[in-house]
């Protein structure tokens, strides 16, 4: 069964709010074995709700659509669905006298406007909503499920799980499940990983592969469909192993295993503790470093010497006069050891610009000193001063992880 998802609001096109609600329905279909192959954002319009609907409907077997039933003038999903379904609309007084209690019950007075949510395209099964007063929608038009439900997160996701997904089950007949697997990596461009991995790219379509690109890091998602979810994990087995035997160190986690929690289970595995030392991002690797539950047990802290002179007088760096470099860099670390009295030290120091700083904009030195060994390696970043502190985070975790595991990097 192939589902459409429409997300309504103009505020969505406008980038007032995030469009969270597409990818956890997304997330749900694939969790059951649905395909959606597009994903439609449109603003309150009722002419263009009702165009976008009716698109929809050409193409896919079921359509939700999230946003625009709430009780305000902007609110037209129900008034679209009609115009594009032809159907007209209704009133239910039952609905209403729900309303009227919710409101009661509250020891409020409810406004005449919400009694607009009792409306619904006729022949519509209204969906009851325990977390807010709007009820989702389904309506069978010629063969296309249609489902509304509201856009506001804890309602929608309530009516998806528990009444449009069922109901999807159960008009498909489907009892496949998609599954899959994430890879992590970080070090390799995405054109390098899509070269090692093009042979299993274009002869696979299940399991298929794709390449996700964020902050520096490439995740290479492996996804399977079969009966069920054990069958589907053993088709990636092969495929993760494959290619976790190409990419080698390049992978550093899976799923939900981030590059900070890595860093965790590693310190806590060698009894270590960690800090850092930063010039040019300013907290930021603390800030990732002391992000997660549990952190305080392995964290000492953090040491931001943005001036030459706090380099010089706190981090043990003798010449200030050159500081975006590999030895700054390991002074840098090796004082916040000795400073921090952390087993581990990562520093970043480097030109984030817009203006250079002794070397060009993007110029990025992060050192790494543990109990064995400190190096520093040169790096450099592309983009505007935001972007290229990001990175550098990134790449002073990534960096810090290859130390801890013995993987030392080159000059």
């Amino acid at each position: 069964m192939i589902v459409e998802v429409i997300a309504v609001g103009t505020e969505l096109l406008l980038g007032q709010i995030v469009n969270t609600n597409a990818s956890t329905i997304g997330a749900a279909l694939a969790d059951h074995g649905f395909d959606a192959h597009f994903q439609q954002v449109v603003g309150d319009n009722e002419d263009r709700v009702a165009d976008t609907i009716k698109l929809a409907m050409k193409r896919a077997d079921a359509v939700i659509i999230t946003g625009g039933i709430g009780p305000t003038q902007d609110d037209l999903t129900r008034e679209a669905v009609c115009a594009a379904t032809g159907l007209e609309m209704e009133f239910s007084d039952e609905y209403a006298d729900l309303l009227r209690d919710w409101w009661e019950r509250r020891g409020r007075e409810m406004p005449e406007s919400n009694l607009q949510q009792a409306q619904h395209p006729a022949g519509a099964e209204l969906l009851m909503n325990p977390k807010g007063t709007a009820p989702g929608l389904m309506i069978d038009h010629e063969g296309t499920l249609i489902f509304c439900v509201p856009g506001v997160p804890a309602e929608m996701e309530h009516l998806i799980h528990q009444e449009v997904i069922p109901r999807l089950s159960a008009a498909s007949g489907e009892t496949s499940v998609l599954a899959s697997r994430l890879l992590r990596t970080w070090g390799l461009s995405e054109s390098d990983i899509a070269d090692a991995l093009d042979d299993l790219y274009r002869s696979s379509t299940n399991p298929s592969l794709a390449f996700l690109a964020s902050a520096g890091e490439i995740k290479i998602r492996i996804t399977a469909k079969a009966d069920d979810r054990a069958s589907a994990s053993k088709l990636i087995e092969p495929m993760e192993t494959e290619i976790r035997s190409r990419m080698g160190a390049a992978v550093f986690g899976t799923d939900e295993e981030t590059i900070e929690r890595v860093i965790l289970r590693l310190l806590n595995d060698l009894d270590y503790t960690i800090a850092a030392a930063e010039s040019m991002t300013g907290g930021l690797v603390s800030a990732a470093l002391t992000s997660l539950p549990g952190s305080s047990a392995v964290a000492r802290g953090g040491i931001v010497a943005y001036h030459p002179d706090l380099k010089q007088r706190l981090l043990g760096v003798s010449d200030v006069s050159t500081v975006v470099d590999l030895e700054t860099a390991e002074q840098m670390a090796r004082g916040g050891r000795e400073l921090l009295g952390a087993d581990v030290v990562v520093s970043v120091t480097g030109s984030a610009g817009p203006e250079p700083f002794e070397k060009p904009v993007g110029t990025v030195v992060i050192g790494v000193s543990t109990p064995e060994h400190t190096q520093a390696r040169e790096l450099r970043m592309v983009g505007d001063r935001e972007r290229v502190r990001t990175y550098a985070v990134t790449s002073a975790l990534h960096l810090t992880r290859l130390a801890l595991i013995g993987k030392w990097w080159g000059p």
